[in-house]
């Protein structure tokens, strides 16, 4: 697909330069160097191509939870975001296909009778959430009979279980393994109650950025781009979604 780069620019960063929302409230996505102070992981590495791409200077801007990012794109603070696909965001913002497939599943206590996530939906049983991400969205929407307590970010969402003796924390399964595997008394659950699909995502009525976005995100899929991006910050075990294969001409 041809596209006129300078009617893309104006549409992508119509202030001159691409501000791009980082969050790091999930962390196969984007991680922040404690040492430097730097931020790395896929997104920003996709985040580094578009602009180079394009021609155009970034600023990049970290958020500690999905819920802000949402929050900041009424306030009109950012031209590009990486969040996942969900239908309450989608009435204002347009994603591209997803680029990674996540988990979302439960960390309870070892002792627990829980053995799978439909386990927890019954009455009395209270979840940690991080107000506004993904999860947090799908299981207001699926969850019949537990009850959400929402904590600010999704970082905080484990503190939440601990400190409040709830029965659950949902989150991405990689950090809630990782913290498993660093405390006593934990554990997570083997199934999953959604896959989160992240995608990139500009403000629903920039619709040539939202045509580039798609065609952008597709040629780094089959380029192994994104394999990569995600290795090269220690996340290789999340799952690289499938590229669009381009249709064939017809002859």
């Amino acid at each position: 697909m041809k596209f006129d780069i300078d009617a893309v620019c104006k549409d992508l960063a119509p202030f001159g330069e691409l501000r791009v929302a980082i969050n790091l409230g999930n962390p196969v996505l984007a991680q922040r160097d404690e040492s430097t102070g730097s931020l790395g992981g896929v997104s920003v590495a996709l985040a580094n191509a578009l602009a180079v791409e394009l021609g155009l200077v970034i600023s990049l801007t970290p958020y500690d939870a999905a819920g802000k990012v949402f929050t900041a794109l009424g306030e009109g603070l950012w031209d590009l975001a990486f969040l996942a696909i969900e239908p309450v965001r989608a009435e204002k913002i347009a994603f591209s296909t997803p680029y990674v497939s996540i988990d979302g599943t439960y960390l309870v206590r070892k002792e627990s009778p829980f053995q799978s996530v439909s386990d927890l939906d019954a009455q009395g049983h209270r979840i940690s959430v991080g107000r506004g991400a993904a999860y947090d969205l799908y299981l207001s929407r699926t969850l019949q009979q537990a009850e959400l307590v929402r904590v600010e970010t999704s970082a905080n969402a484990v503190d939440g279980f601990l400190e409040l003796q709830l029965d659950a924390a949902a989150g991405v399964r990689q950090p809630l393994e990782r913290f498993a595997k660093s405390a006593l008394g934990v554990r997570v659950l083997a199934d999953n109650f959604t896959e989160i699909r992240q995608a990139m995502a500009v403000p629903k009525t920039q619709k040539i950025a939202a045509e580039y976005i798609q065609d952008f995100i597709s040629r780094r899929l089959r380029s192994g781009f994104v394999a990569k991006a995600l290795a090269d910050s220690g996340q290789s075990d999340a799952r690289v979604a499938l590229p669009i294969v381009p249709e064939a001409p017809i002859s």
